[in-house]
């Protein structure tokens, strides 16, 4: 049973604006898209992201992923 304070939301995608140590949302939402998986994060759990390429990532080793394959090794 609910009471009257939940307020229960449909998950929905969020528009964020990603800044350095911190984001803005720009369309409300329940989650974002890890641009590498695929994977829905939710907000609360947001960690990683580039501002450079205005994404997300579920975990680091996502994040290193894009890195890698937007950085290549010069040698």
């Amino acid at each position: 049973m609910m009471n009257r304070y939940e307020n229960p939301r449909m998950p929905s995608e969020a528009k964020i604006r990603y800044l350095d140590g911190d984001y803005q949302v720009e369309s409300t939402g329940t989650f974002v898209r890890c641009a590498v998986t695929g994977a829905a994060i939710p907000l609360e759990e947001l960690k990683y992201w580039s501002v450079d390429l205005q994404e997300a990532y579920v975990d680091a080793a996502a994040s290193l992923k894009r890195y890698k394959e937007t950085h290549p090794a010069r040698d």
